[in-house]
């Protein structure tokens, strides 16, 4: 089979935090057209010399040349970086190569939105809210919401390792939303799988302000927490008694973000919970795991494998609105290794066939345009059909038991 999207694959921030492990799980499966990118060029060919890829390229986000030059022959990009606007966007809607979106960044994701009718007369998909929150928060949301089928109230909980050490872009994000001004509501308990009784605080995360737009649910409110009980209740008793306040400007902002890049304290598992509710129904659809910079790239490189794949039809769409990617949480646990992702239903561990990871999928396809061993076609391969006995069954929607 020849792949719907064969050009090659640019990353931008390719050689970060979340970018280096989407150019590696990327470059098992389509090798040789995953391009490493950055303001260093050095650091992208070190990039692209570890994954075997010919190709690395200098991309400057304030310097719009570096990157049109750098989009010749590319028919995807992966943007690992938070440019805080949708420049990127446009210049690649525009020329008709689809885009997956790792930002965090409300503004830049609802700039993006409004590009739907460009991706669409271009042939291009664009596939917003990819990482963990945005991203997994929001799949699991929508999980929630059809097993009630239709919530007029979500909850979404983030619990983060503080013990990872997280890119500089993540970092601001953090610190803009604690010292910037406090969301609405108060402070929630939620049971969480591995980690039990959490205390969870209102946060500006994106994913809520999308969710009303996608699901059409009234209230939707993420609340978070670290998982040392320690700092989280310093953090937010700093928040709530206006001290933070203090850290709002330019200087205050880098200092604090100097000190979360410094000090870590916790571990590297972390927690995600959606429970909706409509009238006395209510289902929670809960995901731990570890490393969340590790499991942003995970999913990054799944969305772009879909989209590669031909499984995200032309437009500018939130990873929710998918249909294509709803299982992905289990193709996450599938996958295994060290992220040991792991999906609850209403407490109880999700046991459902597993799935074949679209990377590994799309690698067998990759590898042939004819029927593979056995008569088995690479387009079954795709779509996760199995090829014996041994092979693993295809994607079933969760219940609760």
């Amino acid at each position: 089979m020849t792949l719907v999207n064969a050009r090659d694959v640019l990353v931008i921030g390719g050689y970060g935090a979340v970018g280096s492990v989407v150019c590696a799980r990327l470059a098992q499966a389509v090798p040789g057209r995953v391009v490493p990118a950055g303001r260093s060029l050095a650091a992208a060919q070190e990039a692209a010399r570890q994954i075997g890829s010919p190709r690395a390229e200098r991309v400057d986000l304030a310097d719009p040349a570096t990157l049109d030059a750098a989009l010749d022959r590319v028919g995807l990009v992966v943007l690992a970086v938070e440019p805080g606007d949708d420049r990127v966007a446009r210049a690649c809607l525009a020329r008709g190569v689809s885009l997956v979106d790792v930002s965090a960044s409300r503004g830049q994701l609802e700039a993006t939105e409004v590009l739907d009718e460009v991706a669409r007369e271009a042939g291009a998909a664009a596939v917003l809210s990819v990482g963990v929150a945005p991203g997994l928060t929001n799949l699991l949301a929508r999980r929630a919401h059809d097993l009630v089928g239709g919530a007029q109230e979500i909850d979404v909980a983030v619990v983060l390792g503080g013990g990872e050490a997280h890119g500089a872009d993540a970092i601001r994000w953090t610190v803009d939303g604690l010292v910037g001004p406090r969301p609405d509501g108060g402070p929630r308990q939620v049971l969480l799988p591995a980690l039990g009784r959490r205390t969870v605080h209102p946060f500006d995360f994106s994913d809520q302000h999308a969710l009303r737009r996608t699901l059409d649910v009234p209230r939707v409110t993420t609340r978070f927490a670290l998982d040392s009980r320690v700092l989280t209740a310093s953090l937010f008793g700093a928040r709530r008694s206006g001290v933070l306040r203090a850290f709002r400007g330019a200087r205050g902002r880098r200092a604090l973000a100097a000190v979360f890049g410094a000090v870590h304290v916790g571990g590297d598992r972390f927690a995600l919970a959606a429970t909706a509710r409509d009238g006395d129904r209510a289902a929670q659809v809960s995901l731990v795991a570890s490393g969340q910079g590790r499991v942003t790239g995970l999913v990054a490189a799944e969305v772009a494998l879909a989209v590669l794949a031909g499984r995200v039809p032309p437009g500018v769409r939130h990873v929710e609105q998918v249909d294509g990617l709803a299982d992905l949480p289990e193709r996450l646990v599938a996958a295994g290794g060290d992220a040991a992702v792991e999906l609850f239903v209403d407490g109880v561990a999700a046991q459902s066939p597993a799935v074949v990871p679209v990377s590994r999928a799309l690698h067998i396809a990759s590898q042939s345009s004819h029927e593979g061993p056995g008569g088995r076609s690479a387009e079954a391969a795709v779509a996760g059909e199995p090829a014996d006995a041994a092979a693993c069954a295809s994607p079933a929607s969760v219940t609760p038991r």
